[in-house]
């Protein structure tokens, strides 16, 4: 099969197009034919090695995002039928065999069908980004009639936790660039806060006084730091890439939690609904074919993606 696979970690030069082994699913496992991948921050840090100390293997196909057609069923696999318009989240606990590649073998139960109003391309970003969003509001137990402030709402992370959080009845305020500004309001946010312009607190408590009930972090460094201050005492901060120094927090009488996102088929089926009742919108700003994997991840790394970048295949 055709696949972008690294040798060793390093530099967006060493993903090259190759052809490798197609995978055969084991127990358990469906055979998903990819249409599409989409491509998150992880895939370039993977590529990069920072996450060398998690069990890996060269070649190394990159690729946590799949949406496709199911093309052969592991033993015991019942719930899909050869054919099916499927999506997944394909995080593996050793990662070699990813989603960058004309087929990739997923447990079944990490696997959903794909909302029939969606394109592959847009069902292909929904996965990472969107459970780590709902993965993150539910750790922090947001619920209706909370205050939400998202410190990067353009992003992948960031667009979804904004329409999860309208779902959940709670009221946003988010981050984003002077471009992104509508983007951020017409994904849900009550208010849009110009980073390159606007003091982070005083925007925040322009809109709650008392300060928010729930920060959930989606870009790390200063502004996260910054949103210690923004929390109510008893509200909670949930970053997924980055952590603040316990002391602090604890001094603030604020609970922090850092979370990676775990797959989930039957989160993935609840997200179809929502997509079907045109709730959720996933926002595909570029797609690239397979053979321009480097040029998509070298813009992800860059940042100022609105949304999510795809691999087309």
């Amino acid at each position: 099969m055709k696949a972008v696979a690294i040798n060793a970690f390093g530099g967006p030069e060493l993903l090259v197009v190759r052809e490798l082994p197609r995978p055969k699913p084991e127990r358990g496992e469906i055979l998903i034919r990819t249409v599409a991948a989409g491509v998150n921050p992880v895939d370039w840090k993977i590529r990069e090695g920072s996450l060398s100390r998690v069990s890996h293997g060269f070649p190394l196909i990159p690729g946590w995002d799949v949406a496709g057609v199911v093309d052969e069923l592991g033993e015991g696999c019942q719930r899909f039928r050869k054919g099916d318009r499927v999506f997944a989240y394909a995080r593996k606990p050793h990662i070699q065999w990813g989603t960058y590649a004309e087929y990739v073998a997923v447990p079944e139960r990490h696997v959903a069908l794909m909302p029939p109003s969606l394109l592959f391309e847009e069902a292909a970003v929904i996965p990472c980004a969107a459970l780590t969003a709902q993965q993150a509001l539910a750790r922090a137990g947001l619920s209706s009639g909370a205050s939400l402030l998202v410190l990067n709402g353009s992003g992948g992370v960031g667009h979804f936790a904004l329409q999860l959080a309208k779902i959940a009845g709670a009221r946003s305020i988010a981050t984003a660039g002077a471009r992104n500004q509508e983007f951020v309001m017409s994904q849900g946010a009550e208010h849009a806060i110009d980073y390159t312009r606007d003091e982070l607190a005083a925007a925040v408590t322009a809109r709650f006084p008392g300060g928010v009930d729930v920060v959930l972090d989606a870009i790390g460094g200063p502004p996260l730091a910054q949103s210690l201050a923004l929390v109510k005492p008893g509200g909670v901060i949930v970053s997924v890439v980055d952590t603040i120094d316990p002391d602090t927090v604890t001094a603030r009488g604020v609970r922090f939690e850092r979370i990676s996102s775990v797959p989930s088929g039957e989160q993935l089926a609840i997200f179809a609904t929502y997509a079907g009742r045109k709730t959720l919108r996933p926002h595909v700003q570029t797609i690239f074919p397979l053979a321009e994997a480097a040029q998509a991840q070298e813009e992800c790394r860059a940042g100022h993606v609105r949304g999510k970048l795809v691999l087309a295949l």
